[in-house]
């Protein structure tokens, strides 16, 4: 006479495969929308280019990193503080850079 252990029934997830939870489901980088702007790239931008304005202009604020040259170049380059500031800001997830300028959030 044989004996098999009885297991106890796996809870219902809703997904096939049973109680197996986590198996097929999406991590939250495949629900980010493909055009977002790298919160990365829009960062080191700053910290090396971004005397130029070049970050702004990549985020999609033409007028601001219109100002950033014109700043840069009237102030015969300390203007690129201000780069310097925002790089950092960017890279620390400030909440005035958690968009680009058509209001997509930043993408890690």
């Amino acid at each position: 006479m044989s004996t098999t252990p009885i297991e106890p029934p796996q809870p219902d997830s809703g997904v096939p495969g049973g109680g197996q939870q986590g198996v097929n489901a999406a991590t939250p980088q495949e629900n980010l929308d493909p055009d977002a702007r790298s919160r990365i790239a829009a960062g080191v931008f700053a910290l090396t280019l971004g005397w130029a304005g070049v970050h702004r202009f990549y985020l999609g604020y033409t007028a601001i990193g219109i100002a950033q040259i014109s700043v840069t170049i009237i102030t015969f380059g300390i203007g690129w503080i201000w780069a310097i500031i925002e790089g950092i800001l960017i890279l620390t997830r400030d909440r005035r850079f958690l968009t680009d300028a058509t209001g997509r959030p930043l993408r890690d």
